[in-house]
């Protein structure tokens, strides 16, 4: 034992001082199979990846501007009301047309911070720098940390008691987490900014205290985090709240280093999995997936990603029933990959949450590169379908109002998508029907254009930041950094999946700060191209996919504990070198 353990550290010595280290070969990872993904076509049809970026800064630049003009324009307004802290800030419209909002309605009080924490955070993330001197976007957000009723969270408004009387939202706990997780992601991206720390770390406090009263118990509609007391009415109970919290209390581990929000990632994250049926009522499931992966990466925790991937794409939620990822083709769209309920008039997709569903999803296979094809397979869909939301992209027989399609400016999409509208008047139109809930919870004279969604449009940086498209028709680069919130350090990254059933080479764009580059496939285990730099050639194996790490060139690689790193970052957290002793590989005596 001990001459091989000589003979291993003379191998690991030898391969750090060759001149070329990274011809290292480990097992290639199979892949996991989530059958619901399986179920999708393998080329979506009609098949058009428009530039979400391109998108994402139009949406920046005409949205924040005051002084738009045209009808139902401006949609950003200041409001002065000095809530939870002596500052204005300001509020985004949830809806084109939205009676409830504006200066007009209770001084300018009524605006979500789905909006206008999604605008920030979207256009953060495509390179857009929020903290415009006097308009600081990123500070005006701590008025949503309500500390004026004494819960001491990020909340969807800043005055949740005008919001009941505007017709708002009452009490429903994905409301009052999701604000939180949006928050956190902005902090990552402004860890500078004037008084962040202590919100984030207030924040996590009360997260902490709720999950240690819950004890593993989220079968509740709400937490009433001031009085540190769970609740429930009308609502289903959102288990999946754990999720959110799982996130929120690893992101303030990662920053802070408190074990204790370690400890409680861990509970409510046990709470989640220990159900015994798919309880996705949101937004949040898909995130118990990426902290589940994470935490299993990082802290040789054994969740099981798998089944809460199933209850993300699956549509058998029972708590709001069929809550999941649609699949199929209605009259020639394919619509398969957005996000929404499976069954609602045939499935209503919402394009908020085939946005958001991403952020989570796609820096996942980072961790675990098991689900590289099943997310790439479905990303390339939800990139594709998710155009069918803006007017521009549906054809006009198929929206319920494009006689004012105009008036979007080309950036902002109806709220869904849905096989069979939800309202009588436009039962006519053919699937799929592009729609919006506005008029449902929209008073006054402009209840139609209401359909027209400021408030999910908002989250299109996600997408932007996200999706690359390449040389090859229907074969995206995928960056998996960009939503990684609170990570490790980490070298650009990206995530390439081919749809078709020969080999295919593509052309991946690398950072041009990167220098000379050797790109490592954590998926194969192997690398694949040496000293590149701005532009790389890559295959693909049919329907397969490569998780790409551009590894400083000549970079000292070596395995350690199941993981393998170039220099001082993990290239992939799953490394699993062939049983037989190579000196075309790294071994580091354990």
């Amino acid at each position: 034992m001990f001459r091989n353990t000589i003979f291993l550290f003379i191998a690991s010595l030898w391969l750090a001082s060759c001149s070329q280290p990274t011809t290292i070969q480990g097992t290639p990872v199979a892949q996991q199979r989530l059958p619901r993904i399986d179920s999708m076509t393998q080329l979506p049809q009609p098949l058009e990846i428009i530039d979400w970026r391109a998108i994402a800064v139009a949406y920046d630049s005409i949205v924040y501007d005051f002084d738009a003009q045209g009808k139902y324009w401006p949609l950003i307004w200041m409001d002065s009301t000095n809530k939870n802290f002596n500052q204005p800030t300001l509020g985004l419209y949830t809806a084109m047309g939205d009676a409830r909002q504006g200066l007009q309605n209770n001084k300018g009080m009524f605006h979500e911070s789905l909006a206008t924490m999604g605008g920030v955070l979207g256009a953060t993330l495509v390179g857009i720098d929020k903290q415009q001197g006097d308009m600081n976007y990123v500070g005006m957000l701590r008025n949503y940390f309500n500390k004026d009723n004494g819960w001491n969270i990020m909340m969807n408004n800043t005055a949740p008691e005008v919001a009941l009387l505007g017709g708002g939202y009452g009490r429903d706990w994905w409301y009052d987490v999701y604000p939180n997780m949006l928050f956190y992601a902005i902090y990552d991206r402004y860890p500078n900014e004037a008084g962040f720390d202590t919100l984030a770390r207030r924040i996590a406090e009360q997260f902490y205290r709720a999950d240690s009263v819950l004890a593993g118990n989220y079968s509740h509609t709400f937490f009433d985090y001031a009085r540190l007391k769970p609740e429930s009415n009308w609502i289903c109970a959102q288990e999946d709240a754990a999720a959110g919290h799982a996130w929120v209390l690893y992101a303030a581990y990662g920053k802070f280093g408190d074990k204790r929000y370690l400890e409680a990632a861990q509970r409510a994250q046990r709470a989640l999995e220990s159900q015994s049926e798919n309880r996705f009522y949101e937004i949040l499931m898909p995130y118990g997936a990426y902290t589940a992966a994470r935490m299993n990466a990082e802290q040789g925790t054994d969740f099981d990603i798998q089944k809460i991937l199933r209850w993300t794409f699956d549509g058998t939620s029972v708590c709001r029933k069929g809550w999941g990822v649609l699949v199929g083709q209605w009259n020639g769209f394919d619509i398969s990959g957005i996000v929404g309920s499976t069954v609602d008039h045939g499935g209503y997709g919402f394009l908020m949450n085939t946005f958001d569903t991403a952020i989570p999803l796609v820096p996942m296979v980072r961790y675990d590169q098991s689900y590289a094809t099943a997310i790439g397979k479905w990303m390339l869909h939800a990139a594709n379908a998710a155009r069918l939301f803006y007017p521009q992209y549906m054809p006009a027989e198929h929206q319920t109002i494009p006689q004012l399609a105009a008036t979007t400016k080309g950036v902002i999409g109806y709220e869904g998508l849905v096989k069979e509208s939800t309202f009588d008047r436009y039962k006519h139109i053919p699937a799929p029907v592009a729609q919006g809930d506005g008029p449902n919870w929209v008073p006054g004279k402009n209840p139609e254009v209401s359909q027209f969604s400021v408030y999910g449009s908002a989250h299109v940086g996600v997408f932007g930041s996200i999706i690359q498209r390449t040389d090859v028709e229907g074969i995206l680069q995928l960056d998996l950094l960009a939503t990684d919130f609170f990570r490790n350090k980490a070298y650009p990254s990206y995530l390439c999946y081919n749809p078709y059933d020969e080999s295919r080479e593509v052309t991946v764009s690398l950072p041009s700060k990167s220098g000379e580059v050797d790109l490592y496939d954590a998926v194969q285990a192997r690398f694949v191209a040496h000293n590149v730099s701005g532009k790389a050639k890559v295959k693909l194996t049919p329907q397969g996919a490569a998780v790409l790490v551009a590894v400083p060139a000549g970079a000292e690689i070596r395995q350690e504990g199941g993981k393998l790193w170039a220099g001082d970052t993990i290239i992939d957290y799953g490394f699993d070198a062939p049983a037989e002793t190579s000196p075309t590989r790294t071994e580091v005596p354990q």
